[in-house]
This record gives structure tokens, sequence and C-alpha cells, in this order.
């Protein structure tokens, strides 16, 4: 029985070329379809959703819970609230927004009450759905704040770089965040695309590493592969890495001291994201009283 070719999950079936596997903010390139509502998971979407549009949301949430509530008020007719009567139709509407604002985050003023069986029910019903709203939105707000991350700051560019009498492939990465990350890990697949025209498949070769992790990241930490004779770069040249559609997929694992807890970062570079000849500058220097002094800023800065 022939033995199953390396895998890592994402598949060898080639059928036209990718941008690319892994994008830059670290998601994996894969567009789903076909998904029906039960697929769908709110929770998950609002924990990994932007600040922008996470804020935005629980805004517009509130904003129409509360236009609902006041359009039912509206509809049970005048003196149904105390305080809520007004000539005009605008008026008592916006009387109910407010009246609904005040029950649904219970903050009741008092200017405004229910005096009616309808709208004490009403009103009754929705402070429940304002304390279940308000304790399921402060749990996602909980939930953002204290999921552990990684912020994992990598070279803009890889480098083919000398390395020891010959040639390496060399990338840097930092801990963005002051947290002290330990006991991280790297792991660097060379995707590539080969095979005849109309029998191409993808094709996945782990690359040994110089190191493959460190204890500890406060400074920066070059990942470099040595491209020796055992290397699947060996002697493929920029034309080479382009024809064959590479692309450099990397897996960073590490303790958050923290949260202990451990967090991952996923990254890649394209074959028209290799400089050639290249050497990265020193990102940290000892300053006048002998401290490390680390500029994050600096984590792609190369010399020739």
């Amino acid at each position: 029985m022939e033995n199953p070719t390396f895998d890592p999950g994402l598949t060898q079936q080639f059928t036209a070329p990718l941008r690319r596997v892994i994008n830059r903010d670290g998601s994996f390139n894969v567009i789903r379809r076909g998904a029906t509502w039960r697929d769908l998971h709110p929770y998950l979407h609002l924990i990994n959703t932007g600040w922008p549009w996470f804020l935005a949301t629980l805004f517009v949430a509130f904003v129409i819970v509360n236009t609902l509530f006041a359009l039912a008020y509206f509809s049970l007719g005048p003196g149904q609230l105390e305080g809520g009567d007004a000539p005009a139709a605008t008026d008592r509407f916006l009387k109910a927004l407010f009246f609904s604002a005040h029950t649904l985050s219970t903050v009741g003023y008092g200017n405004i009450a229910p005096k009616a069986l309808a709208s004490n029910f009403l009103s009754a019903f929705e402070a429940m759905v304002g304390l279940m709203g308000f304790a399921v939105a402060t749990g996602l707000l909980y939930g953002r704040f204290s999921r552990p991350s990684a912020r994992i700051g990598f070279s803009p560019k890889m480098l083919v770089a000398p390395y020891l009498g010959g040639t390496s492939l060399q990338f840097r990465i930092l801990n963005q965040r002051p947290n002290l990350l330990m006991e991280v890990e790297a792991k660097v697949l060379l995707m590539t695309v080969e095979g005849a025209r109309g029998e191409m498949k993808r094709t996945y070769h782990p690359l040994g590493l110089e190191r493959a992790g460190v204890q500890f990241l406060p400074l920066t930490w070059t990942v470099v592969h040595p491209i020796d004779d055992q290397s699947p770069l060996a002697g493929k040249t920029a034309a080479d890495l382009e024809r064959m559609q590479a692309e450099l997929l990397i897996l960073i694992k590490g303790y958050d001291d923290t949260f202990s807890q451990t967090v991952h970062a996923r990254f890649s570079y394209r074959y028209d994201e290799l400089l050639w000849g290249q050497r990265f500058a020193p990102a940290f220097h000892v300053d006048s009283r002998g401290d490390l002094v680390l500029e994050t800023d600096k984590v792609g800065a190369t010399a020739g």
C-alpha cells in the first residue's frame, strides 16, 4: 500500500492559482459557503470581530430593541404611561422611546411610569429582556478582554541570507505586547505546486530549523532554515519559486505567562515576498545605563 503524502490539513488538490493560503492577518484564505442558520454562532462572531464592529453591533442592537418596545408602548394608545401623553404623536412616541431606554437599562428615572395593566406587563417584560441582554453583553465584553491572544510581529519580508558559508531562509518575529511569552516554538512548511499541467497538486515540505524554539521572547527571534543539500530549497532560484507558486507557511506557538495559556500565531510569505542577499539589521541596542532597548518598528529592518 502506498504511503500517503504529507498534508497539514490544507489539501493537495490544485485546480487554479491561489492568492495565498494564509492571509497577512493570520486567517486562512477560505470562503465558507452552503452553511445554514444552525451553523451560525453569534457568540463566536462577536468574540472574533473587530472592536469597531463589536461596539457598533451593541449600539445598533440597543437602538433596535428600544425602538421596538417604543412602538409597542405607542400602539397601546394614550393613557398607558404616566407622564407619557403629548398632543403630537411624534412627541408621544419620543416619550415612549425614552421610557423604553430607562426600563431596558433598569435606570427608571420616574418621570414616566406605566399606569395601566397592559403597559405594566410590557414594561416588566422589557426589564427582563434588558437584564438578560446586558448580562450577555457584559459576558461578551469580558470574554474579549480576558481571551488570551498572541500579538506576534513578523518581519514584512523573508530573507535568503548568507549563513555559515552558505545560504539560509530567515524571518524575524517579536512579541508586540509587554507580557512575557515563554517556550516559543516555530514550525515552517514550504508549500509548492508541482506536477504536469492538468495533474498539478500541492506538496508540503517541513523545513528544518537551526533552532526550533526559544525559552523566552523578550527581544526578537530570527528563525533560520539552513539551505543545505537536504533542504527542498537547495539550488532553487527566485524564478523556480515563482514557477512553483511557493509559499512559506508559519505556525508560532508559545505559553502566555499572563493568562497561563498556550497561544498561537500564523503567518505566511509568498515567493514574491522574499528578499535575496539581504541581512537583518539589529532591532535592539544597549543604552548608556546598560539596559536593552527593543525597537519594535525595526523587526523587518534589513542591511545589504
